[in-house]
Order: C-alpha cells, then structure tokens, then sequence
C-alpha cells in the first residue's frame, strides 16, 4: 500500500476543497444536532471518487453517509473498507477555530491497517501503518520522557460526553496538572500520540472518530481502552467510550482515578 499516494490525495482535496471554505462554508444541523458544512460533503464527494478510481477493490465508509446507507454497510461483511471523517472538528471548522482535520483509515479484516490524519492548518500530517510504528510529516513519531505522575499530566477530556457522575468525579476530585478539550478526536489522538497531552478521555467515539487516530497512538506507544476495559475498536456504529494513555504507568493511573 502506497501511503504517499493516499496522503497526496488528501492534501490536494485540502487544498480545493476544504481550505478556501474555512470560516466561510454554508452550514446546517443534523438530526442528531451536529453540524454539517458544504466542505464536509465536498470533501468525502472528492475523496471517494479518487480512492475508488485508485484503489477499486476496496468499499468505502464515512460519516457523512445516510444513517440507511450506514446501516446497509454494516450489515454485510466488507474484506476491506476505507472509514472517512471528511472534516474532524466541523463546528471549529465552521467558527473559525483553526483546530480540524481530515481523516481516513484503511480497515481490512477487522482491523485498521493504515491510518492518515491530516491538519491542514499547521500542515501536519499523522500517518500510521500496522507494525511499522507512527510518523509525522514522514518522520518517526516518538514521545519524549512523559511525566511520571498523573498529577504531573496535561489530560485531553471531553466532558460534554460523559456520563454525570464520572464528570462530577473528576471536577470534584481532579486528577491531572492540568486539562483541555479542542473539539475534533481524531486529531486529538494525535496528539496524545506526539505526547501533546498524556492522557485522553471521550465519551462517545464512532468509528471515523477513532479508527485512524487510535492505530497513529497505538503505532506511537499509547495504551487505550474502553472504560470497562474493552478493545475500542468494533465494526458497528455503536458509540464507544474510550480512555488512553501515553505509556503502562499513566495508562494504570488513569485507568485508577476513573474507577467509580
């Protein structure tokens, strides 16, 4: 699998399809309430096309699909599939707040093989193939000596996501040094992975949310999990909650302060 290929292809789609409509792109709501743009549906439009033109003999999945069309995808079984989020972060895209990215993963019996997430903003591109570790911008992603402590952690958490009770815990009794939420979970992964942050916690991850970003941690060192410690990864849309760590030790500590 070329990785370079697929990376071209979706930097060049960034360029015409999704850059000159930042801040100024027409948006509307869903059913679910979540936010849609003119570049969202640009985006997966262009990114089928190329990858279907380029890669025939794989199927292709993304959010911005019919919820009928989703379920019609699941309900048979695909060898192998790309999984696209066209446009991670659609509200800060929408609002002008430079923190979105596009996503795609290459999943094929049963598992994510490939994984490109790409910031436009900053020109940063996450890629990851199965086994052979994470890179940024072509270079070997490695995280630098991380604290040891969880008191010592920049903690990434979403807590409009999570259950009340978990969300009163951590307010009441907080864990880490210090915490942010940037909106848009693949790239998010991301940067757990560049060790931009130690420890990650969100909610409710579907699987453009995360297959992509979690291979990129997972090739970079990171540790991850359900809260009832499950894999993360399933072939359903059924919404995962997930944890994540930059090393075994944080991933322990962190694993400790969620438990009710």
């Amino acid at each position: 699998m070329n990785i370079n290929k697929i990376e071209g292809i979706i930097k060049q789609v960034s360029k015409s399809c999704l850059m000159p409509l930042f801040n100024r792109s027409q948006v509307n709501s869903k059913a679910d309430g979540s936010l849609v743009t003119e570049a969202d549906i640009a985006i997966q439009s262009e990114i089928e096309r190329q990858l279907k033109n380029h890669f025939p003999e794989f199927d292709f999945f993304a959010e911005e699909l019919s919820d009928q069309q989703k379920s019609a995808f699941f309900s048979v079984q695909h060898p192998g599939f790309w999984c696209l989020d066209p446009l991670d972060g659609t509200s800060n895209f929408a609002h002008g707040l430079p923190y979105f990215a596009i996503s795609l993963a290459l999943i094929k019996n049963g598992r994510t093989q490939l994984g490109i997430v790409y910031d436009p903003v900053r020109d940063e591109c996450f890629t990851a193939l199965k086994g052979e570790g994470a890179k940024l911008n072509g270079q070997p992603l490695e995280i630098s000596t991380p604290p040891e402590t969880l008191k010592q952690c920049i903690a990434m958490i979403d807590f409009k996501r999570l259950d009340n009770a978990l969300s009163c815990k951590l307010i009441r009794q907080v864990p880490w040094h210090s915490q942010r939420s940037f909106g848009a979970a693949a790239l998010e992964w991301c940067w757990l992975a560049a060790g931009r942050c130690q420890v990650y916690l969100h909610g409710k991850h579907m699987l453009w949310d995360y297959a992509a970003g979690q291979l990129i941690a997972e090739e970079a060192g990171c540790l991850s999990s359900t809260l009832k410690g499950q894999h993360i990864f399933k072939l359903s849309q059924e919404p995962r909650n997930v944890m994540a760590a930059v090393n075994q030790d944080l991933f322990t500590q962190w694993q400790n302060a969620l438990k009710n």
